[in-house]
């Protein structure tokens, strides 16, 4: 959804009548994750469902619909590939009329993503309720309903949990709002900010790290204490960059479970200092680089700086998956793919070698 945000808010301020699909669950290998979204206007078309599977089937249901509807794609016992679903997954899409007189809260939600404030949009795709009935949450209010005052309640509770951790799903309940039951779907997807991505050290594999970064959706950060190295020019894909001491620095910003922290400068001055602050913060990736003896002797330091084994156990030293990688640019991909292992538990083998399931649904 927030990649198609720019486009259908054009064709909303116009006064536009559009069809919105939203994934809104997924089962096996599904391409897609819950939110990705697609939008139709004519002959227009922003965004995707299942990278090319059922889009053709989603664009007519999505042009010929005027209510919204849930509909499901995938292997079916009358038609192996009912719909081309390939993979073998299934996908449920809710699709709805969009325009401005149907969701007139869609420029509000628009300028809290584009100025990264939390929202989620909670919806009701299935069941005894009104389906496509909204609520609008924010951390410290909401607004709409979706029928019932037990059920907003409810919803206000688990979207703003959800919201917290950056979570988006179904969410089931009773006919009237009674939670442990599962009458009623709700889907609530989050528009949290960003996570951040501070890396430390102004060096050319910082550049590349940033750049990686950047493409995996972070907010990046490059903080540096030499301001003739930690310039803006030298790192373009970063968000911001910061003439400061690394330690004092992260001391000063909040870290939340999302936040990485990428530790380059393999300077006993600075990463010692940084790192007993990082490993004390709930930062859900704290990575150094440095060979292994420049490893083991940080160990030392930090040991003697205080540092417990559990804490020390959360430093994940030398930094990325063992690639093979050589180069900033093969660096700063062995680290986005251990990111990405620790985001969804993969194994980090080839998948030609393993079983199973190719998407994992969490560590």
């Amino acid at each position: 959804m927030r990649d198609v945000l720019p486009e259908i808010m054009e064709w909303w301020r116009s006064g536009h009548r559009f069809g919105l699909a939203t994934v809104v669950s997924t089962f096996s290998s599904a391409p897609r994750p819950p939110g990705a979204a697609m939008a139709v206007r004519g002959e227009e078309v922003a965004g995707s469902v299942s990278g090319g599977c059922v889009e053709g089937a989603v664009f007519e249901l999505a042009t010929e619909t005027d209510r919204p509807v849930l509909q499901r794609y995938g292997v079916s016992d009358d038609d192996a590939f009912a719909v081309g679903l390939t993979c073998g997954g299934i996908i449920d899409v809710f699709v709805e009329p969009v325009s401005p007189e149907t969701f007139p809260e869609l420029e509000e939600i628009s300028a809290a993503v584009e100025q990264r404030r939390p929202v989620a949009v909670a919806t009701i795709v299935s069941g005894p309720g009104q389906v496509g009935a909204r609520r609008i949450i924010w951390p410290d209010r909401s607004s709409g309903s979706l029928g019932l005052e037990r059920l907003d309640e409810a919803v206000d509770d688990d979207a703003r949990g959800m919201l917290a951790q950056g979570l988006t799903g179904i969410r089931h309940y009773g006919g009237q709002g009674e939670r442990r039951l599962d009458d009623l779907a709700v889907f609530v997807q989050s528009f949290a900010p960003p996570p951040r991505m501070l890396v430390f050290g102004a060096i050319d594999f910082a550049a590349a790290v940033a750049r990686v970064g950047k493409f995996l959706g972070y907010h990046v950060t490059v903080c540096d204490a030499r301001p003739i190295f930690a310039t803006a020019k030298r790192f373009p894909d970063a968000d911001e960059v910061v003439v400061k001491w690394p330690h004092d620095y992260l001391a000063s910003v909040e870290v939340d479970k999302r936040t990485v922290i990428c530790v380059l400068t393999h300077d006993p001055k600075f990463d010692v200092p940084l790192l007993e602050v990082a490993l004390r913060t709930r930062a859900g990736y704290v990575g150094a680089m440095g060979s292994r003896r420049t490893h083991d002797d940080r160990l030392v330091r930090l040991r003697e700086s205080g540092l417990t084994e559990d804490e020390l156990a959360r430093l994940r030293s030398p930094i990325g998956l063992d690639l093979g990688a050589r180069t900033p640019e093969e660096t700063a991909v062995s680290i986005a793919a251990e990111l990405i292992q620790l985001r969804w538990g993969g194994s980090g083998s080839p998948l030609s070698t393993t079983r199973g399931r190719i998407h994992h649904e969490g560590p």
